[in-house]
């Protein structure tokens, strides 16, 4: 049989090393977590009857050579001594009548490792003996003795004895459950690699039944498509043989549960607000969306109006691009100001708003909602998000702002991000329609229309170039991305 200890910073690291080390037929025998990692002990060829009579011998061995000290009852010890007085005295000379020994302290090495643990019995918590009261004739010739302390100073004396008599017994007792803590924490800590080892062996044959849903999976991943709604539609393509008609199947499902909204904004006009967080476009936006209605109706026909009045000169892109377009800008302060504003627009078929940009944690957003809200005005909330945004920063984002009950959303910086995936998952799950898109800061050739095909289009075709589909994916690179 042979016994190696393996040092790794991590559990499925260790296990990896048994089984490149010892085979698979190996057993671990313990697992504990040691500074700058774990450290597993393993075996092969494995004997349990050989370890089992071994341990016997061992204990049988230690026990003749340290035999049990036993202690004496506390009513021998009192016959013995004569007083409580010479009770205090040898406890500090150190005579007969010495306090019992400590029992001795239990060697943990015995608990660590799997095999050594067969012996252990869940230990019985001890109760030390009751105190007895002395018998009365020993009572007697304590009186007899000359010099007797004082009835309050014996009282104390013996008290004294009888509090520090239970003192091993505590600790026995506190080091047993520990040991029974440790024992819990090793068995949860084998559970989880069990766990871990079962899970694998479970991908693994399902990978070789159904090679085409971890293709199907591999292509969706490259594409930034979130876990869920990948796992969502593989899930369904169970019966495809071959993965190109699969991908193809997978792409036109995206593009039927992507929302779009067809807008009529740009065709009829209104009062829109354009809001969302800090940094997404939505100044260049409005500029876009005022450009793309002159080239249809004229200059005559919009008005800008900006509420942001958090930052320093935030109002001088919007002025600029009002001189540019040649149509009126105002700043509003406050709800009222912003009612008198849109009245005197009255003539205007457009009227963009543009918002002080806020993060979806930011206290200020009810701010904005009562400048906004307005009962006898139509008021079209539209959320501004940008392409570029992370997966779950996205979702956050739409929750937030949800409280505008915004119409559409308008996804912006689609040139800039690195894969359209993650906003596309946010928006199918969140149920965000989306009106327009921008790909670029040319005004207003970089706005367009939303359309479902072209994005789903896009970002496939995004991952053909950058992804090598034939690269074989190991397990541990699924449970990094949270798929196994």
């Amino acid at each position: 049989m042979k016994i190696k200890r393996f040092f790794a910073s991590d559990i499925r690291q260790a296990m990896r090393m048994v089984k490149d080390e010892l085979g698979a037929d190996a057993v671990i025998m313990s697992n504990r977590s040691v500074d700058g990692g774990v450290e597993i002990v393993a075996a092969r060829d494995f004997d349990e009857q050989l370890i089992h009579n071994k341990l016997q011998k061992d204990a049988a061995e230690r026990k003749a050579q340290n035999p049990e000290v036993k202690q004496p009852p506390l009513q021998d010890f009192a016959a013995e001594n004569k007083s409580a007085q010479i009770i205090s005295s040898t406890r500090k000379k150190g005579a007969d009548g010495s306090v019992p020994p400590r029992p001795l302290r239990r060697d943990f090495d015995e608990y660590l490792g799997y095999a050594e643990k067969m012996q252990i019995n869940r230990p019985r918590r001890l109760q030390p003996d009751p105190v007895k009261k002395p018998a009365p004739a020993v009572s007697a010739k304590i009186e007899e003795i000359p010099n007797e302390p004082a009835p309050a100073i014996q009282e104390k004396t013996v008290m004294s004895a009888r509090a520090e008599e239970p003192v091993p017994v505590a600790r026995e007792n506190s080091a047993n459950d520990q040991l029974i803590k440790d024992m819990f924490q090793e068995l949860k800590s084998l559970k989880m690699t069990m766990n871990s080892r079962l899970s694998e062996i479970g991908w693994r044959q399902n990978s070789q039944s159904n090679p085409v849903r971890v293709e199907l999976l591999h292509r969706l991943v490259d594409m930034g498509i979130a876990k869920n709604l990948s796992m969502k539609v593989a899930g369904r393509l169970n019966n495809y043989q071959t993965i190109e008609p699969a991908f193809k199947k997978a792409q036109e499902m995206l593009v039927n549960v992507l929302p779009v909204y067809n807008d009529t904004l740009l065709d009829y006009g209104g009062i829109a607000a354009l809001v969302g967080p800090t940094g997404v476009g939505k100044t260049t936006t409005i500029a876009k969306l005022a450009a793309r209605f002159i080239l249809k109706h004229g200059p005559r026909q919009v008005a800008l109006i900006t509420t942001d009045n958090y930052r320093i000169a935030a109002h001088d892109q919007l002025n600029t691009y009002g001189r540019i377009l040649d149509v009126p800008v105002r700043v509003a302060a406050d709800a009222e100001q912003l009612r008198n504003l849109i009245d005197g627009f009255a003539d205007k078929r457009l009227i963009l708003i543009d918002t002080a940009g806020m993060s979806q944690r930011d206290q200020r957003l009810a701010e904005q909602i009562q400048t906004l809200q307005h009962d006898d005005l139509r008021i079209r909330p539209y959320l501004v998000m940008s392409a570029a945004t992370q997966y779950k920063a996205m979702k956050e984002i739409i929750q937030a702002f949800q409280i505008f009950q915004p119409e559409a959303g308008i996804l912006t910086k689609l040139d800039e991000a690195a894969t359209k995936g993650a906003a596309i998952s946010a928006l199918i799950e969140q149920r965000m329609p989306l009106s327009y898109v921008t790909d670029g800061q040319q005004v207003p050739e970089d706005l367009h229309a939303a359309s479902a095909k072209q994005l789903i289009e896009q970002c496939a075709a995004e991952s053909d170039q950058e992804s090598d589909y034939n690269a074989i994916l190991d397990y541990d690179d699924w449970v990094a991305q949270g798929y196994a």
